[in-house]
């Protein structure tokens, strides 16, 4: 499966990547949105290039549980994760390149690299404690 497309039957697996300390690409979407449907083709491209990492569509409708208040201003947003590390998490234009290099940037880093930036600014600290998906997901399981 080159995207996962996450709903509640599926959420083990994501939960079981990011617990193995594996890497996680989500968009964060709406299907309603015309420029998330757009992307799409792009998101996937993307996934392609990059098959060592889990690529997820996330529906933050549909998963709005698991999404919760977690305030996605654009779409389509983009949320890299290691681990219980999130390296990214902002919206990205339509334009693939910038996914790509910030991706490439993420990957490139060592999990100490990761997690010293991950506490080296009030936003990325913010991403921590907001956008983590394996601690979402953990939440909603108890």
């Amino acid at each position: 499966m080159l995207i996962l497309t996450l709903d509640n039957d599926n959420r083990h697996q994501l939960t079981n990547i990011l617990a193995a300390d594996g890497w996680a690409v989500a968009c964060l979407c709406a299907a309603w949105c015309g420029s998330c449907r757009e992307y799409f083709a792009n998101f996937t491209a993307l996934a392609q290039r990059h098959a060592q990492i889990q690529f997820v569509w996330i529906d933050i409708e549909d998963q709005a549980d698991l999404i919760g208040d977690l305030d996605v201003d654009n779409f389509p947003t983009l949320l890299i994760q290691r681990g219980d590390i999130v390296a990214f998490l902002g919206p990205v234009e339509m334009d693939m390149r910038l996914a790509e290099r910030v991706l490439q940037a993420q990957i490139a880093k060592s999990p100490e690299e990761l997690l010293r930036e991950a506490r080296g600014s009030v936003e990325r600290r913010g991403w921590q404690q907001d956008g983590n998906l394996l601690r979402r997901l953990q939440d909603i399981r108890t």
